[in-house]
């Protein structure tokens, strides 16, 4: 007979409050799901770091229940608004049903993310299906006391759909659990599997590496921008700069594009791609190069070659509001030499998936480097994240991927 928690039978209580100083809480109040230490006037009781508070406005208004880190500046992960609410096993439930049954409606569910953190009203927890497995990430130390019940409850969700998860892989190595007070750490939760997994998005197969690829195996943000750029390439010649493990490349080639060139630094990124590329029969079509994206691209510049579309899918240059000045100077100096590389009337796909540099940011840098190589921008279409990806309004965070596809035309 299965153990019952206490969560399940009573609930967690509250161990103490805080109270906002008056004129704080601008963000939480209009949506939002943090508290910042310097919000925060006092705290009564005697809450432990990863315990449940409950928040108050300066006027002792109750504003909900939060679990609560003296060691983050995120000082408050709100749970819900409702200051009456138990988060019990019937809230958690609650919690991963809405998910999945948003998920149903927005996505192809075959892989998807099917929670995402605070967007899902689960700070710091993320579940990622891929096919029959499913990955978690537990980044927040009050989520972590969740965690067991969780990965239960999605496996149950599931299994009321008819899908059974065969295995459950643990990716809580991102540097964010430092600054809650947690290691990193990764592994099986319940009987080992292959970490290699087949999937298919658009058409395509992966193996994706749950173990040691990066963040959780795979980028499922990108699913239907990994779409958009297919009805470019039917017979075109196509640069992918940092590829990773060959998604976007994979579509162009999917899509009938005649060559097609991936490019990224990471040899365990390549390694997997080629992999991907046979998968798929497209080994003499799509071919990927392990470089330096910003040393070949002037090579190819100087070179004289020139492609009907040019994608860039880099890195987050920036994960702090301190090193937004040299993150600008990265996506500028990509994106020139990516539009000069583009042919008059050809197509540039560019993106920038930092938080930090803003959608109004981002923009004005791409401006500025269509101004600096003589190039005229003719946008598409401007797109973010997948849906299984929410953006929760208020809630800067959760909207962080920006999308642009632009025809680049010469000045005449």
């Amino acid at each position: 007979m299965k153990k019952e928690t206490g969560a399940e039978r009573e609930g967690r209580p509250a161990q103490g409050s805080v109270t906002l100083k008056k004129g704080e809480g601008r963000a939480l109040k209009s949506g939002g799901a943090w508290i910042f230490d310097n919000e925060i006037a006092c705290e009564t009781g005697s809450p432990e770091n990863g315990d449940l508070v409950l928040v108050r406005d300066f006027d002792g208004y109750g504003l909900g229940k939060g679990f609560f880190n003296r060691n983050s500046k995120i000082r408050v992960r709100m749970l819900t608004r409702d200051p009456e609410r138990e988060i019990d096993r019937e809230f958690l439930e609650m919690r991963v049903r809405n998910a999945w049954e948003y998920r149903k409606k927005t996505v192809d569910t075959e892989s998807c993310r099917v929670i995402f953190g605070e967007a899902d009203f689960l700070p710091g927890f993320v579940a990622d299906k891929f096919s029959d497995v499913l990955v978690i990430q537990s980044l927040a130390l009050g989520m972590e006391r969740f965690k067991e019940e969780l990965v239960e409850i999605l496996k149950e969700t599931l299994a009321r759909d008819g899908i059974r998860i065969r295995g459950v892989y643990e990716r809580s190595d991102a540097k964010e659990r430092e600054k809650e007070g947690l290691e990193r750490k990764k592994g099986f939760l319940g009987d080992p599997f292959d970490t290699q997994v087949e999937i298919s998005e658009n058409g395509v197969r992966y193996l994706v590496d749950v173990k040691d690829g990066q963040k959780t195996g795979f980028f499922l943000d990108q699913k239907y921008n990994r779409l958009a750029i297919k009805k470019f390439c039917r017979d075109a010649r196509v640069l992918d700069c940092f590829t990773h493990t060959g998604s976007f490349a994979l579509n162009a080639g999917i899509a009938g594009a005649r060559e097609v060139l991936g490019v990224d630094a990471s040899e365990a990124g390549i390694l997997q791609a080629v992999k991907n590329a046979e998968l798929n029969g497209l080994s003499d079509r799509v071919r990927f190069l392990c470089r330096d994206v910003f040393d070949l691209l002037p090579e190819l510049e100087e070179k004289g070659d020139q492609f009907d579309l040019v994608i860039l899918d880099p890195p987050a240059f920036t994960k702090s509001r301190s090193s937004v000045k040299n993150a600008v100077k990265g996506y500028r100096e990509i994106n020139m030499r990516g539009m000069k590389l583009c042919r008059d009337g050809g197509y540039l796909a560019t993106c920038s998936c930092s938080r930090f540099m803003t959608y109004e940011l981002f923009t004005q840098t791409l401006h500025q480097a269509a101004r600096s190589v003589h190039k005229r921008l003719r946008q598409v279409e401007y797109r973010t994240q997948a849906p299984d990806h929410p953006i929760l309004w208020a809630a800067e965070e959760s909207y962080y991927l920006k999308f642009y596809i632009f025809q680049v035309c010469e000045e005449k």
